[in-house]
């Protein structure tokens, strides 16, 4: 058997459980697939990314949906040892990748304020224009469950906000494309025990800013990073912390919020808006 054939099997025999399930979980929970979509899957190069690649050629190869596929990877500055990397990935993996170049790294390197936040919404404009030209209505990303917690904790200790990353959002730039992220209910840990089984190395980040770069440190990443290990350490005392973290956006009682915003229509409500009235 070729070693993909076998990685493929394991996503819905071995890591059943842990992948597959909760990837039709998130799937057919948020609706993130109908008939007739074409969806370019952004590969990145990483773990997520290339799981999520293999699971929705799984889902199209089994599923009852009719969908096209676009893998979709775009070099925003690699090195040639990384580029080559993710190419010789996608060949054994058996993810037949379309690659287009950009020099997103070297935009944004001499960037002092918030260099990751402009590198992540550079990347994700052009997916959506490259998605566009070959067709697609919708990119996937590879976020995970880890990614939505970390999201929601990160929001409240340093962004004095609640907020969450959505399993599904339509562009506003845009129109007429939709992200989804199909991996929403799986956790970090399946992922890494996916990859290791394999023995499969991907890359990092390999980005020249946390390379390279003498910025803030506080500005490239490592507040993600604290807030991942915060809830590592809350795991440890109480297995169920991340599930209540990722719940509370959505057991949220507006009657006991002092005041919320609505992004669509930009009004903000305080409870003494109508505290007398009640």
């Amino acid at each position: 058997m070729e070693e993909y054939k076998e990685i493929e099997r394991s996503i819905i025999t071995t890591h059943r459980k842990r992948i597959w399930t909760k990837f039709i979980k998130s799937i057919q929970e948020f609706d993130m697939i109908q008939d007739g979509d074409k969806i370019a899957v952004c590969i990145s190069g990483g773990k997520d990314s290339m799981l999520l690649a293999k699971c929705l050629q799984e889902l199209k190869k089994h599923g009852k949906m009719q969908f096209d596929l676009v893998f979709l990877s775009m070099n925003p500055g690699y090195n040639e040892i990384n580029k080559q990397k993710v190419i010789s990935n996608a060949k054994l993996l058996n993810i037949p990748i379309t690659m287009f170049e950009t020099n997103i790294f070297d935009a944004v390197e001499n960037i002092q304020d918030h260099p990751c936040y402009v590198c992540a919404r550079m990347r994700r404009g052009y997916l959506y224009e490259k998605a566009k030209e070959l067709g697609c209505n919708k990119i996937a990303l590879g976020h995970h469950f880890d990614d939505v917690i970390e999201t929601i904790l990160m929001g409240m200790l340093y962004g004095a906000q609640m907020q969450t990353m959505m399993p599904k959002v339509k562009s506003t730039s845009h129109p007429g494309m939709e992200l989804i992220r199909p991996l929403y209910y799986v956790k970090e840990a399946s992922i890494i025990s996916w990859k290791e089984k394999h023995n499969l190395e991907f890359i990092q980040c390999a980005c020249k800013v946390t390379q390279y770069s003498t910025i803030n440190e506080d500005e490239v990443g490592s507040k993600r990073e604290e807030t991942k290990q915060l809830i590592k350490q809350l795991r440890e005392k109480y297995d169920k912390v991340d599930m209540n973290i990722f719940r509370s956006a959505q057991n949220v009682n507006l009657d006991t919020i002092i005041s919320y915003r609505s992004q669509r229509s930009g009004e903000k409500h305080h409870f003494l808006d109508d505290y007398d009235k009640n």
